[in-house]
């Protein structure tokens, strides 16, 4: 290794998700079933919102903690969902840009992180850079979680739990007895819980039922990109209790100054925008897509929520599999990159319906193998 190159690099290999962008970029008509963004066009509302704050000349830097009246119509969602005392909102550079300030404010080097195998695969990564140790807890077969299994994983040395709901790569969502158990938990151990919750508006067969209804000090992240298809807007929020708020406010401060004016401005446009519509899209496509597995005979769980399904490769290991998927020039993503196990396979419904068919027919000749 280079000698000017930080050993907390060492924690982060090249995304296996990025390696399949870049073999998509080489093939002259992939069946792209491996992109975790909404394949919808952003609703011209909010396009045009975006448009009318840059000529407005909102272009500078906003407040650190974001736009007043985007941050002040948030703050009133929060109150109002939650009720808590002491919860404070702060706007964030991304979902990603959330995760980076709450890891860097509460976790320190030798610190324990608990999250739930499969996960985010940036989770095991910035726990990492920032010198904490990662606790895997199981949650195969069905992605749900055994509350017995995360009591025995805790130790003095656990800071935190890092829980995501509805889940990527799984699409589980988590039950309120999940959600109620994990919060009970966590209060009894003096732990906290970083809610990721940027999938919220894509709940198929229930509402989204986080820890912080049961748990006042739960960390709450969330964002706009998924709901609104702007992902490349670098748009997030997060909420919790104001003294660690503030101090992930100061840390904003000095790595990402702040979320980008222009379409903060455009937020508040996009929050009026009923996009159900576009969420009953995306329910259809699962149903289309898990019942296309299941009918050739794939063992997969059923996804409450999100845009994927993680099914189990029906030979071989998953990066086996998913490697004579590609050379078909079907794009998904193995398993491996977001678990211990290499047995499973992630496919993302954010694409049309064609897209999914051809998918399928693949999918069932290489069942026959």
């Amino acid at each position: 290794m280079h000698p000017w190159i930080a050993k907390r690099t060492e924690h982060v290999d090249s995304s296996g998700i990025r390696k399949v962008f870049d073999l998509a970029a080489k093939l002259a008509n992939p069946i792209n079933l491996s992109i975790g963004q909404p394949d919808f066009a952003v609703p011209d509302e909010i396009k045009q919102a975006a448009i009318q704050a840059i000529n407005d000349d909102h272009n500078g830097y906003s407040l650190t903690q974001g736009v007043p009246a985007l941050r002040e119509r948030l703050q009133a969602e929060v109150d109002a969902r939650y009720g808590h005392d002491d919860r404070r909102v702060l706007v964030t550079s991304g979902t990603s840009g959330a995760l980076v300030l709450a890891l860097m404010a509460m976790v320190d080097p030798g610190d324990e992180v608990i999250c739930f195998d499969p996960y985010f695969v940036m989770y095991p990564a910035l726990a990492g850079m920032v010198g904490g140790k990662v606790v895997k807890v199981d949650t195969y077969p069905d992605f749900h979680i055994d509350l017995a299994k995360v009591e025995a994983a805790i130790t003095p040395r656990t800071k935190a739990i890092l829980f995501n709901t509805p889940a990527n790569p799984t699409g589980a969502l988590a039950t309120a007895d999940e959600a109620r158990g994990l919060a009970e938990l966590a209060a009894k151990h003096n732990v906290a819980i970083i809610s990721d919750e940027i999938y919220r508006q894509f709940c198929y067969d229930g509402d989204l039922v986080s820890p912080a209804s049961y748990n006042d000090q739960t960390i709450v992240v969330d964002g706009f990109s998924k709901t609104y298809g702007v992902t490349g807007w670098r748009l997030g929020f997060m909420h919790g209790p104001t003294e660690v708020i503030e101090k992930m406010t100061m840390l904003q401060q000095y790595t990402f100054v702040c979320a980008p004016q222009p379409l903060q401005w455009s937020m508040l446009a996009a929050m009026d925008v009923d996009m159900q519509p576009y969420i009953d899209t995306y329910r259809h496509r699962r149903d289309l897509l898990v019942n296309g597995l299941r009918d050739t005979g794939y063992e997969v769980a059923q996804p409450g929520g999100a845009f994927y399904v993680f099914p189990k490769a029906p030979w071989g290991t998953g990066s086996e599999f998913v490697a004579e998927a590609i050379a078909r020039e079907l794009l998904i993503i193995p398993g491996n990159i977001f678990s211990g196990r290499d047995t499973h396979f992630r496919i993302s419904y954010a694409a049309t319906e064609e897209t999914i068919e051809r998918g399928l027919e693949v999918l069932r000749d290489l069942a026959k193998r």
